[in-house]
């Protein structure tokens, strides 16, 4: 096992970097990217395992499963606010180790409760609550990676990270759809249940009748979970200097630590679903506009005053990225790239079951009806994958195009890209969600959708660039954190809004204003850093 706790770390020596630093980094980024991988996978299954739950007559309103999927969005966007702080706290490989191996208990949680579907509502709720972990696990991994590698190739290797750790969407949207049409575990994962809608994976539709074992979506992530926590333990690091971690403790200190400030993350979360949800989970007292900022703002404020020693005044410093006006211009760019990913990969499933699943017809009282099955459809599972895979393959390639031409540039273009793109989707749901044939509408509202993918992966790559340029090394790896922190939430808007603008009838007016803050960060994006006499010009 290598050296635990490195206490040099010269990675802009170029003579250290080559005869040492880069073997290490190398190793900790190829064990964070799978690590990562898994933690996009369980967050982020909510979105096709209802698709399934609603193949499989799960009894249960579009409305209730469109909420399990907000709920594991608000839970690991909030988390992400305590994980952007775990590696000056309690250190990479503690760190790695300890939210990878959490990540077990919605996996195998989720599994258990598919096996009946009698299990009652509030049991997915929860389950869906502690996949959130999956989601607060990207700040701390992408705020670890940051320090493990020099500015010149930041752009390149948290693209890595990133977007081949948000392969995670893509390998849960395959891989459980596939290990659902076999009995993969045996006697061990209980019997199988029987389709009462047509389903399908990435090689086609499977027909109504068919044997499925849905409880495999959860099951299945132990097989990876397991390993991966024993590669995290003997082959990390935690780089033990001032600016990194200076003091990560025994491992069994750094796993309270990151255990007290993942229960405040888990107090708020529930407390603002509570506010946000309808009876009877909750009292949908206060609109989601005002309870994410309150959410967000109380996170923050308990981590501070409830906090003791040296705990709050490692916080006091990390704070200290608030005072700076360009970790406000970051965050909200980057939730137009990483926060459309995410919303999108959560909502994409769902929205072509409802949208091109079922046929759109005048009722007898003259209304729009939309619960006939429409057998021409085409299957969500088939497609859904498709967008997330394009999106994260090319985040690498956003992050290595922008270190060569500069990553406001490249952020430019994505957010015109993405306007056009939004408004022409929108245009064709709009058609689908009046059509009794909306499968003639397919076609171009899904090419659509996959150049909007396309370019927030780019984007997600060159916001990256921009940070490591913009802020010192102490305060970047916070800064990643707590951008990916806020854009997470888009796991929560885009599946919440698309849902209820879904209800009301009119998805397309959803598109149209993600669109308006598409270009609202077009503005900002050109303000700080393109315009003449920019802040920092074209990081």
């Amino acid at each position: 096992m290598p050296h635990v706790n490195i206490k040099e770390w010269r990675v802009e020596d170029e003579d250290f970097w080559n005869s040492t630093g880069k073997k290490i980094a190398n190793r900790n980024l190829w064990i964070s990217i799978p690590s990562l991988l898994c933690g996009f996978a369980v967050w982020l299954m909510w979105g096709i395992i209802t698709v399934q739950m609603l193949n499989l007559g799960f009894p249960f309103e579009q409305s209730e499963l469109f909420t399990l999927a907000a709920i594991a969005g608000l839970t690991g966007a909030t988390l992400r606010i305590p994980s952007t702080f775990f590696i000056r706290i309690a250190g990479g490989r503690n760190t790695i180790f300890f939210t990878t191996a959490l990540l077990m208990i919605p996996a195998l949680g989720t599994g258990l409760a598919l096996m009946d579907k009698d299990t009652p509502l509030w049991v997915f709720q929860l389950l869906a609550l502690l996949s959130g972990l999956g989601g607060g696990n990207f700040a701390s991994s992408m705020s670890n990676i940051s320090f493990f590698f020099p500015k010149r190739v930041q752009g390149t290797s948290l693209g890595l990270n990133a977007g081949l750790g948000n392969f995670g969407v893509t390998t849960m949207q395959v891989l459980i759809p596939l290990a659902m049409t076999i009995g993969l575990f045996g006697v061990l994962a209980g019997e199988s249940s029987e389709l009462i809608n047509t389903s399908g994976t990435l090689i086609g539709k499977i027909p109504a009748g068919s044997e499925t074992w849905i409880q495999n979506s959860g099951f299945i992530w132990l097989l990876f979970l397991i390993p991966l926590a024993f590669a995290g333990w003997f082959g990390m690091n935690n780089l033990a200097t001032e600016s990194v971690t200076p003091n990560p403790g025994n491992p069994v200190s750094a796993f309270t630590k990151i255990s007290g400030l993942l229960f405040i993350g888990f107090v708020t979360a529930v407390a603002g679903l509570y506010l946000l949800l309808p009876p009877p989970l909750g009292i949908g007292l206060l609109s989601k506009w005002v309870v994410l900022p309150i959410i967000i703002g109380a996170t923050v404020l308990l981590m501070r005053y409830l906090t003791r020693g040296e705990l709050q005044q490692n916080l006091k410093r990390q704070y200290k990225i608030f005072n700076n006006k360009h970790t406000w211009a970051m965050t909200i760019i980057y939730t137009m790239t990483f926060g459309s990913f995410i919303g999108f990969s959560a909502a994409f499933p769902l929205a072509i079951k409802v949208i091109f699943g079922f046929s759109h017809v005048p009722g007898a009282d003259g209304n729009m009806t939309h619960d006939i099955i429409n057998p021409n459809g085409p299957s969500a599972l088939t497609y859904a994958w498709m967008g997330p895979f394009i999106g994260a393959l090319i985040r690498p390639i956003g992050g290595w195009f922008s270190d060569k031409v500069g990553g406001a540039k490249v952020t430019q273009i994505v957010s015109i890209v993405m306007i056009v793109s939004t408004l022409g989707v929108a245009y064709f749901m709009a058609a689908a969600y009046q059509s009794a044939t909306p499968e003639q509408y397919f076609l171009p509202f899904f090419i659509l959708f996959i150049v909007l993918f396309t370019a927030t992966g780019v984007g997600n790559g060159s916001t990256f660039r921009t940070i490591a340029m913009v802020f010192n090394k102490e305060q970047a790896g916070p800064v990643l954190g707590w951008t990916s922190a806020v854009a997470a939430y888009g796991a929560f808007i885009i599946p919440k809004v698309l849902g209820e603008e879904i209800k009301a009838t009119t998805p397309e007016y959803a598109l149209y204003g993600f669109a308006i803050f598409y270009f609202v960060c077009l503005a900002l994006n050109w303000w700080f850093y393109l315009r003449p006499n920019a802040y920092v010009k074209n990081p």
